[in-house]
């Protein structure tokens, strides 16, 4: 990784970039990357950085003394406290110090959790039902700030991270803003696969999703996945009492994925803003091995088909049924032929994965179908 300031977009052009990841920079707000492996350039998000984009960042900054509200921090993990003890190591420096830090100990086999949350002076809850989702809800019901704001115990979190989260809430009408994730490393294959074709990064441009973007999508399914990553997020406290808290039969020890992007979807579909914010960053440490990113993978797929069905059972838009059983298999098939005719592709290396997540995530779905 290596990290570039930015004074003028020429300074974009003439930088020699480095094997991995480059991001530009402009003050303490990423303004773009280039991904490169083997002297190629795989992925690059550079093409927009000129001096109109420039002054646009410097004009958009917000600053400390506009943050008003308080702001709690919730940390769901499980028998990670290496992990944990680092991204707790992050928080002191905020530079909007959080109002509290929730450690949701989802079930751990021991008791070193414990003792990393409570060495960090954080509020110590153990959720002994298995879920991400669960812990998640643990851990809005305990906070008691404006702001519940999310983050993963495989985070290091920029000291301005809870700073622009939360001052990101300028509006009542916002329910959720998430922020910019960059890789913490590429070291190994596994992580420069992911970040290339599945990162969780989503642009250098602040955006908005209203409620008159989500109903020019009605008959098709608003990408909600696109808003952002539950690496790094934040909600009003009172929209859990709104539209009700996390749908405990998805992620990590559920169904695998899309908590995040389903709630994200129900915030929307009840009226509210979410925002994306690049200028609130945090860096995830990637899976490190292939098999671990191809049980990454089949989790994520399995998450996604289960969040559209249920998606479709919240809102009654048909189009996430049509997508969840009609749309996404043809789109498989038509990979799977393409695979068949015109031999491998890199972005299909997990394609397997992909296919047999996705039909696991329509099988659990119905199998807990109606239980929250």
């Amino acid at each position: 990784m290596a990290h570039v300031s930015v004074t003028s977009a020429s300074d974009v052009a003439v930088t020699t970039l480095n094997e991995g990841m480059t991001v530009f920079w402009r003050a303490d707000q990423p303004i773009g990357h280039v991904l490169m492996h083997e002297g190629q350039i795989t992925d690059a998000r550079i093409d927009h950085i000129d001096d109109t984009f420039l002054s646009a960042v410097d004009s958009q900054v917000r600053i400390p003394t506009k943050v008003r509200l308080s702001a709690s921090v919730v940390i769901c993990t499980r028998d990670r406290p290496e992990e944990l003890k680092k991204c707790l190591s992050s928080l002191p420096r905020q530079t909007h110090p959080p109002r509290e830090v929730i450690v949701v100990d989802n079930a751990s086999r021991d008791r070193r959790t414990r003792d990393v949350a409570l060495a960090a002076a954080a509020t110590y809850i153990r959720e002994e039902r298995p879920g991400l989702d669960i812990a998640r809800n643990a851990g809005a019901l305990q906070a008691t700030g404006d702001i519940v704001a999310y983050t993963d115990d495989d985070v290091l979190l920029h000291p301005r991270w809870l700073e622009q989260l939360t001052c990101a809430f300028d509006s009542p009408q916002i329910g959720a803003v998430t922020g910019l994730v960059l890789p913490a490393e590429l070291a190994t294959e596994a992580q420069r696969h992911f970040e290339t074709y599945w990162g969780f990064g989503k642009g250098y441009r602040e955006q908005d999703y209203d409620s008159a973007a989500f109903r020019s999508h009605r008959g098709q399914v608003l990408p909600a996945w696109d808003i952002g990553a539950g690496a790094s997020m934040a909600f009003r406290r009172e929209v859990f009492q709104a539209v009700g808290l996390f749908d405990e039969r998805l992620d990590v020890g559920q169904a695998g994925c899309s908590g995040d992007s389903e709630y994200w979807y129900r915030l929307l579909a009840g009226g509210y803003t979410c925002r994306y914010t690049p200028a609130s960053i945090a860096f995830h440490f990637h899976r490190r091995t292939m098999d671990g990113l191809a049980s990454q993978i089949y989790h994520y797929m399995r998450g996604h088909a289960a969040a559209l069905l249920v998606q479709y059972e919240r809102t009654g838009i048909s189009a996430n049924r049509r997508l969840a059983y009609y749309r996404k298999p043809r789109w498989y098939f038509s990979r799977l032929l393409r695979k068949v005719v015109e031999g491998d592709n890199i972005r299909d290396r997990f394609l397997k994965e992909e296919v047999t997540g996705y039909l696991a995530g329509l099988l659990f779905y119905h199998r807990r179908r109606f239980r929250r």
